[in-house]
């Protein structure tokens, strides 16, 4: 038997034990049960199937993404407003591409007329100025050209003075003539002018009639779908500030071709005023000569 005084020694050992056991018990009952590893693939090594911990975590997604290479189309240009316009909208458009087409027709147009004007001008002034006969002269210029209108009036008007039987001196009659000439060129080259004039001053009422419609295709818009969106807003309002570019692109070239052009004018009608000027004092000097060289042959 084992004595007493061993058995009371060994009580302690035993109960410590039983003490460590339960603790590791309840230690591992507390600790949160992983969860179970994926299968490893077919052909993976073992480290590829390592605890979740060790995996190495995915790549985050670029926060900047490049541009894409083509750009895409304007939802909001020119196209967009000729397709989404009704038919107001597309009248307004339609009117002023015609304004516009007019403005530079006549720009153009008026532009090769005073040019030619000039140079008809610089030929007469290089005619007049030789020792010729009046007659041969005037025959020397272009058929086409306005100052031989003029001459040939002038010289018709001399002839017919002597049908007047002295009711007007000859320097009026032969003034009124030359006067009456200048203004009807003067008039033919004011044409076009008033067109650009009209178009440079109505242009941007045009255009912004069309800015007005836009802005109330964006109300009702607005009105239809109960939300003022930008996505719903875009569309009328684009449309409504290209009508007002547009007029304004219509209106300016207008009217700076309108000034330009009368300014022009004033310079060619210039050099006409004193076509007409030499051409009045060349017939009076042509006048008396013959005068006087019938008077010499009656008195001889």
């Amino acid at each position: 038997m084992t004595p007493k005084f061993l058995m009371t020694r060994r009580a302690p050992v035993w109960l410590l034990s039983l003490v460590l056991a339960f603790a590791a018990v309840g230690l591992v009952q507390a600790q949160p049960v992983a969860a179970p590893a994926a299968p490893v693939a077919a052909g993976e090594t073992p480290m590829a199937a390592a605890s979740p911990a060790m995996a190495v975590p995915p790549m985050a997604a670029p926060l900047l993404t490049p541009p894409a290479s083509e750009s895409l189309a304007n939802p909001y240009g020119m196209r967009s407003v000729w397709q989404q316009g009704d038919l107001v909208a597309r009248t307004t458009l339609l009117l002023l591409a015609l304004m516009s087409l007019l403005s530079w027709y006549f720009i153009i147009a008026k532009l090769l007329a005073q040019g030619r004007l000039s140079a008809q001008a610089q030929a007469a002034k290089k005619a007049f100025a030789s020792a010729d006969a009046l007659n041969k002269r005037v025959e020397g210029l272009d058929k086409a050209s306005p100052f031989r209108f003029i001459a040939e009036s002038a010289l018709e008007a001399a002839r017919r003075y002597y049908s007047l039987a002295g009711q007007v001196d000859m320097n009026s009659w032969l003034s009124q003539d030359i006067v009456r000439s200048v203004a009807t060129l003067q008039m033919r080259s004011q044409e076009g002018l008033s067109v650009l004039a009209t178009i440079g001053s109505t242009a941007p009422f045009v255009g912004l009639f069309g800015t007005v419609w836009g802005i109330y295709n964006a109300l009702v818009t607005i009105g239809v779908s109960g939300q003022a969106s930008i996505e719903k807003v875009a569309g009328p309002v684009g449309e409504a500030l290209i009508m007002t570019a547009l007029g304004l692109a219509v209106a300016v070239p207008a009217v700076l071709g309108y000034n330009w052009l009368v300014r022009r004018n004033r310079v060619t009608l210039h050099a006409v005023k004193g076509f007409g000027s030499e051409l009045h004092t060349l017939l009076l000097v042509e006048i008396d000569k013959s005068q006087r060289a019938g008077a010499a042959s009656q008195a001889a």
